[in-house]
């Protein structure tokens, strides 16, 4: 029953990406409230843990200092190459776009409070677990973790959300591995998500102080 819900989970959000990109659909209809469901789905099971390994309060310590410091990570990121990869700059203000249905507070209010707990739940506090369970507590279970989410996210065919998806996911991925649970990486993603939604990184205009 788990083991079909992930694989159908999975199936489901690289869909509801592949949908959205087809139709120009809004991802608050599309993605938004899968997102939520499955994460609803994942503490359904029972088998979803908050800390198991280490004290509650300092996983979300690390989480919140992990959010703060990818955020500014980001930004700065952004800015230095951003003028240099034309693809990454348009593909970031497309993301901002795709997701302009919503005024910007209902946006960070959704993102943070729901849509980032429902993937991590998901991702990282269901189907990690039972890769390690399936697999072993390692580098293979969790290595495995991330390329799943990733593939998940791909379909939406922007280079700014994959790689999201890739250098964010690879942090949930360590943060839940480290703490033992899902908490750390809800704190982490839900608090860069809010920043990023609250505070959007400057976006240089492709070939601006670089080459094109």
């Amino acid at each position: 029953m788990v083991a079909a819900l992930l694989v159908l989970g999975t199936v489901a959000v690289a869909a509801a990406w592949g949908r959205a990109v087809r139709r120009g659909a809004s991802v608050w209809r599309t993605l938004a409230p899968l997102l939520v469901a499955l994460g609803a789905l994942a503490l359904a099971t029972g088998r979803v843990r908050g800390a198991a390994g280490v004290e509650e309060g300092r996983a979300i310590g690390v989480g919140l200092a992990g959010g703060l410091g990818s955020y500014a990570a980001t930004r700065v990121i952004l800015g230095l190459v951003g003028p240099r990869w034309p693809a990454l700059a348009a593909h970031a203000r497309a993301a901002y776009a795709r997701g302009a249905a919503l005024p910007r507070w209902a946006a960070v209010a959704v993102s943070a409070a729901l849509v980032a707990p429902g993937e991590e739940l998901f991702f990282r506090g269901l189907l990690l677990p039972e890769l390690e369970r399936a697999l072993g507590r390692g580098v293979g279970a969790a290595t495995l973790a991330w390329v799943v989410a990733v593939v998940a996210n791909a379909p939406s065919g922007n280079v700014a959300i994959v790689a999201a998806a890739a250098v964010g996911g690879a942090l949930w991925v360590a943060l839940a591995v480290w703490s033992g649970g899902v908490l750390a990486p809800i704190v982490c993603h839900a608090l860069w998500t809010g920043l990023m939604l609250a505070a959007p990184p400057p976006v240089p205009e492709a070939g601006a102080g670089g080459a094109s």
